[in-house]
């Protein structure tokens, strides 16, 4: 029985991730804002969305300058774009992190920054819905990317592997263009936020399977 619910379940998620409707071509001459393209998974986007022949608009600012604002300055944002969004039937793409879904060990504050934003994203969806206003809302959890910074503030802690920014994001750009409610890269994130959901207390031994203990402790 535990192995047809297994083989079931994966069977699911292949159909689910192997459908892709993307067409490349539906981005040339797209208007994209595009933030934080100064860095990280934001640099990447520009690339992806320039060759695809999109006309873009940067911004970039500091991480630190993010990090203080990072929350305020989506709402922000979003209130800003939202009329012109509405009437161009447009896309908010949100680059999350899988620490706004399933919080871990010694990362409270933007942990809690994130889950902030993961919260107002999806009421936001849920006021557009019931107002029939036909804006797209694609929420994309990332894990670790492969960044100097990212990988220096997290170095001797946590056992994660980063991921390469190239691939996490195109597949941000998938969802957008698809205009998929929400993006898991790697695709393994979207079953463990699901296991969070079933387990929303995990046993000591699963949470030390990620972290050098002592090292974490004298951090």
């Amino acid at each position: 029985m535990k192995v047809l619910l297994l083989t079931g379940l994966g069977a699911l998620f292949f159909a689910y991730y192997w459908a892709d409707n993307f067409d490349p071509a539906s981005l040339q001459g797209a208007r994209v804002l595009l933030t934080g393209a100064s860095a990280g998974v934001g640099e990447e986007l520009a690339y992806h969305y320039a060759r695809l022949g999109s006309h873009l608009v940067l911004t970039a600012h500091t991480e630190a300058f993010l990090q203080k604002v990072n929350f305020l300055s989506y709402v922000q944002l979003t209130s800003l774009a939202l009329p012109s969004l509405t009437d161009s039937k447009g896309s908010l793409v949100v680059v999350s992190s899988l620490l706004g879904r399933v919080p871990t060990s010694f990362s409270s504050p933007y942990s809690a920054a994130k889950f902030a934003l993961d919260s107002f994203f999806g009421s936001l969806r849920r006021e557009l819905d019931m107002q029939d206003v036909n804006v797209a809302i694609t929420m994309c959890i990332l894990g670790l990317q492969d960044r100097a910074s990212a990988a220096e503030g997290i170095r001797g802690v946590s056992r994660a592997k980063a991921a390469l920014r190239p691939k996490a994001a195109l597949a941000v750009i998938r969802g957008g263009a698809t205009r998929a409610s929400g993006v898991f890269y790697p695709w393994r994130f979207h079953l463990l936020c699901l296991i969070r959901a079933w387990l929303p207390r995990p046993r000591a031994w699963f949470i030390r399977q990620e972290l050098n203990i002592t090292t974490a402790a004298t951090a």
